[in-house]
């Protein structure tokens, strides 16, 4: 089988002794990675792994990671990045939803995940590190003998986790499938998206995002694309991050604003002590970008360096505010990509003219029609004319320019990451002595957002805050856990008894330049 362009095959025969990842003080070549592919592969096949079944990828940032990537790709599988700072219930959830039958994980104690497989027909459960009964060690994987070389057709189908209004994860299978035979308009709209990551032959990318969401896989693969190292880093802290900028050069690097106002935070003589001249494109996202801190990182980096990207994982990548508009379009998330179209609606679902605020629909060549193992999506969620209802408000001005204000659906984001209230509040509501609970965000300087939980106690029961906080410890992985929960004697409600969500933010938003 002829070896792929740009694969690690071709830079493995072209370039074997080019170093593609470091972690730490871990290197890896390109033929280190294809040989050490072709081994788990093998590996994996050896114990029933075969052709169409998803792999769970519980990993942190780490270098193993692309060779799972790698052998997933090699053995035709889906690849379903799983955050892993998931309980042993919420995983389950997931695996039972995905039909997943293959779990890695780098868990400290693997056997506290073992309740999660529990009625399952998990396969092969693979540990990265920690030996645990029941866990095939990653090591033993890599005994496995390289040959034959086997040959992938591309990335590896991506599954990824996001949840709705309802608070239950749901699964989006990327649309670009391998070896799938791919129309014009949707190959524009890639090319175009892959502009924006302004990566270059010759380049070195930092890797600060997690492997359970759409922008860390793609940054791993884009960076293979060009046969470009990356460095993985896997908890950020700002001080080191500057370190490995200065050390090994770094070209570009995409970070949440949280790690930008970690570095901002940094004293100056720190700041002062990195050279940080290699970096050519920075790129923020995820959340909200305060615009002072927009004009720290252009003071910081130089101008020319920041991008803003704006995407959903139902949709894919909607629009991007470049460089040289980051400060004549101060709170924009910039404008669409080619063949995206965006929609601002009235909640009559009547399309508003140019700066008026709605609710923003989108519709992109990668748009999802159902979840996995889901039905079709209903008109409320996805239109006869294919656009999709992405959960934020805000407005386009007369030059395309898009700016959201406000989230309609009531995600929290914090740090980057996503977190629904919903989820948050079936949990709280299984506390015997609670009777409704609400879960909103509120301001974070760190963070951006952080989880608030307002609860209304059963008539003649008695608790405190303190113990409903530890009941959350045992339902919620940690980041979803309210950092603070107020005991209410009632919760504001509208006359149809619908919470009024609204009523407990706006104390906590007020003066604020934005809701979100």
């Amino acid at each position: 089988m002829s070896i792929l362009p740009n694969s690690v095959e071709y830079w493995a025969a072209n370039r074997p002794d080019d170093v593609a990842f470091i972690e730490g003080d871990r290197r890896m070549t390109w033929s280190q990675l294809n040989d050490a592919a072709n081994r788990v592969a093998h590996g994996l096949a050896a114990r029933g792994v075969v052709s169409g079944d998803i792999v769970v990828l519980r990993t942190q940032i780490r270098i193993e990671w692309p060779i799972l990537s790698e052998a997933i790709g090699k053995l035709r599988c889906s690849l379903l990045g799983l955050n892993w700072r998931l309980t042993p219930s919420e995983t389950q959830y997931v695996l039972s939803n995905s039909g997943a039958q293959v779990v890695v994980c780098d868990d400290e104690d693997p056997a506290a995940l073992k309740p999660a497989f529990e009625g399952l027909p998990i396969k092969l459960a693979v540990s990265i590190g920690a030996a645990s009964p029941g866990f095939v060690a990653f090591s033993e994987l890599l005994e496995a003998s390289a040959e034959p070389a086997l040959h992938s057709t591309g990335r590896p189908p991506l599954i990824l986790y996001t949840s709705g209004t309802t608070g239950l994860p749901k699964g989006v299978v990327s649309v670009l499938q391998p070896g799938v035979q791919m129309d014009a308009r949707t190959s524009e709209y890639l090319s175009d998206v892959a502009s924006t990551r302004r990566g270059q032959p010759g380049g070195v990318s930092l890797l600060t995002l997690p492997l359970h969401h759409g922008a860390g896989p793609s940054q791993v693969w884009g960076a293979i694309q060009l046969g470009n190292p990356t460095v993985m880093m896997r908890r950020f802290d700002p001080e080191a991050a500057l370190r490995l900028i200065a050390q090994h050069g770094v070209t570009n690097w995409t970070g949440v604003p949280t790690m930008y106002k970690r570095l901002a935070a940094l004293p100056k003589d720190v700041l002062d002590t990195y050279d940080v001249s290699s970096i050519r494109a920075l790129s923020v996202g995820a959340a909200p970008v305060p615009y002072e801190l927009k004009r720290w990182i252009i003071r910081t980096f130089g101008g020319g360096v920041l991008g803003e990207g704006y995407g959903a994982t139902e949709v894919g990548m909607i629009s991007f505010l470049p460089p040289e508009m980051q400060e004549l379009k101060p709170g924009s998330s910039g404008r669409p990509h080619k063949h995206v179209d965006i929609s601002i609606r009235d909640t009559e679902g009547r399309e508003l003219p140019r700066n008026r605020s709605g609710e923003i629909w989108i519709r992109t060549p990668v748009t999802i029609r159902s979840y996995l193992n889901g039905k079709p999506l209903g008109a409320d969620t996805r239109d006869d004319d294919g656009y999709f209802r992405v959960g934020d408000v805000g407005m386009l001005d007369d030059d395309g320019y898009l700016f959201i204000t406000d989230r309609a659906k009531d995600m929290i984001i914090a740090g980057g990451v996503n977190i629904y209230p919903a989820e948050i509040e079936a949990a709280i509501l299984r506390h015997p002595d609670v009777q409704d609970v609400a879960v909103i965000g509120i301001p974070d300087d760190e963070f951006g957002e952080q989880v608030k939980a307002f609860c209304e106690l059963k008539p003649g029961h008695e608790t405190d805050e303190a113990a409903i906080l530890a009941f959350c410890r045992d339902h919620l992985a940690s980041y979803k856990r309210p950092k603070t929960l107020s005991i209410v004697d009632e919760l504001p409600r509208n006359t149809m008894g619908k919470l009024l969500k609204r009523e407990l933010r706006e104390p906590y938003w007020k003066g604020r330049e934005r809701n979100v």
